[in-house]
């Protein structure tokens, strides 16, 4: 019998050869190219340039791993400038849920929204501690009761809806963010891969294959691959990854300016 999970990743599929066939299509300049959007920072990956593999990935994070770090604390007012909602200044965007919600309501009641760790804190064991702990490029705000249930899951296809997550779904080991920012999803997990190598008490995290995988690595890699190619970083992404380098770390996730760079190192 053929999985949900199986006929879902079927459909991924035939919707990312429909894009590739729509992009052919497509007069020069006609989309947010990676090219033109990192073109102002191409001194800040000048040290990247030309290289792919291991070489590129040993290159980026010579270059993110200079960065400010902030408390776990600092981080809630981080995320109502991060994630503000570009509608309703007085609003957040909770990642997984796609809801506008009121910044004030961050805490711990049913409602309230609160900092998710898209790269889930036991993947590293890393807790709140300043640095992987507290790194405004995968911390995003999430209603309380839908961070819980997403818990530490890997990211992969399939499972039951999720009430409060229009779009997204779960099962008992993995979670499927909403298409919205399943490309966001994955940019975050391969920023943290190319950050944290082991250094200065840091994990090593690294990207696997599989679901439920050995601290300290998250997967699935592949879907995370597809879903790169299939949501490409929007306004929302590259505004909050210019936030993040001008006002808070001065690090930049090399992924939203380059996702092409994916594919070159995995």
């Amino acid at each position: 019998m053929t999985s949900l999970r199986t006929v879902r990743r079927g459909r991924w599929a035939a919707a990312g050869a429909a894009v590739a066939a729509v992009a052919l299509m497509l007069p020069t300049g006609s989309s947010a190219s990676a090219a033109s959007a990192a073109a102002p920072y191409d001194s800040y990956y000048a040290a990247a340039e030309g290289k792919t593999g291991t070489a590129l990935k040993s290159a980026l994070h010579g270059i993110i791993k200079t960065q400010s770090k902030i408390s776990y604390s600092a981080v809630w007012d981080a995320l109502k400038n991060t994630d503000q909602d570009p509608n309703n200044t007085n609003n957040v965007i909770l990642v997984y849920s796609g809801r506008s919600q009121s910044k004030s309501t961050n805490g711990g009641g049913v409602n309230d929204w609160n900092r998710e760790h898209v790269w889930a804190q036991s993947h590293g064991d890393f807790g709140t501690s300043a640095g992987p702990g507290t790194d405004l490029h995968h911390i995003r705000p999430e209603d309380v009761t839908v961070n819980s249930t997403r818990g530490n899951k890997d990211f992969d296809m399939g499972g039951s809806a999720v009430s409060e997550a229009p779009g997204s779904r779960t099962d008992s080991d993995s979670w499927e963010p909403r298409d919205a920012v399943k490309g966001d999803v994955a940019r975050m997990i391969f920023y943290m891969a190319v950050r944290y190598e082991g250094e200065d008490g840091y994990p090593n995290l690294e990207v696997n294959d599989s679901v439920n995988g050995s601290v300290p690595l998250h997967g699935r890699l592949s879907v995370l691959k597809q879903w790169n190619e299939l949501d490409p970083p929007d306004a929302f992404e590259q505004r909050r990854n210019q936030v993040i380098f001008d006002t808070y770390q001065h690090n930049r996730n090399p992924f939203i300016d380059h996702p092409e760079w994916v594919g070159a190192i995995w």
